[in-house]
């Protein structure tokens, strides 16, 4: 199910909170959380002002609940204590090429994580978070992957694998036609002698 469809018999509250939040996504991703009010959120939903506040008391709110929900998806395929080190690089893997069919959730990645470098963003707190939390997992994943080998140390493979990710994302939303994501990260694993899955899965396709 993908986060603009809704499930049938889904309770009318949930239906309307689940447009308020696509509404946000969608304008969060094409003019970044500043420019956007939550009248704007609201007018785009269909909506009235207060009948947004209802659901969401304020624009804060909103943003929170549109990066809490893509996260929901993925926690399973990032923080899943039973996952073993090549299980996790290869799901990472899944989720650039996962990447490539949402370009408007790239779009709010990538805008919103850089006016988050400022300290008084409300989201800065959870993109902080965020790559901490990627850190604390790719660590001890490239160490068990690079063991005895030669190159960076594992620190350092997962700061770069994850700026390899963010720096390809913009490069890709300029120009999608010329940057292959997937190619690119899985690239970069080899030169550190990780294989990851030669091709995209045919579950991978359909994510």
């Amino acid at each position: 199910m993908t986060d603009t469809e809704s499930p049938r018999h889904e309770p009318k509250g949930e239906r309307t909170r689940r447009r308020i939040l696509d509404s946000a996504t969608e304008l969060f991703s094409r003019s970044g959380y500043r420019a956007v009010s939550l009248r704007d959120i609201a007018a785009h939903a269909g909506l009235t002002h207060s009948g947004v506040l209802h659901h969401f008391p304020n624009k804060e709110s909103t943003l929170i609940h549109v990066l809490s929900r893509r996260d929901e998806i993925d926690a399973p395929l990032v923080l899943d204590p039973d996952l073993g080190p090549a299980e996790l690089i290869d799901n990472l893997v899944r989720i650039v090429e996962r990447n490539t069919r949402t370009p408007w959730l790239v779009s709010l990645y990538v805008n919103l994580s850089a006016e988050a470098t400022d300290p008084a963003h409300p989201a800065h707190t959870y993109f902080y978070g965020r790559y901490r939390i990627l850190r604390e997992h790719l660590v001890p994943a490239f160490a068990a992957l690079l063991e005895d080998r030669a190159g960076p140390s594992p620190e350092l493979a997962a700061r770069q694998f994850i700026a390899l990710q963010d720096g390809l994302q913009v490069q890709w939303l300029l120009d999608p036609g010329a940057v292959d994501m997937r190619a690119a990260v899985v690239s970069f694993l080899r030169t550190l002698g990780i294989t990851p899955p030669s091709a995209p899965s045919t579950d991978e396709r359909h994510v």
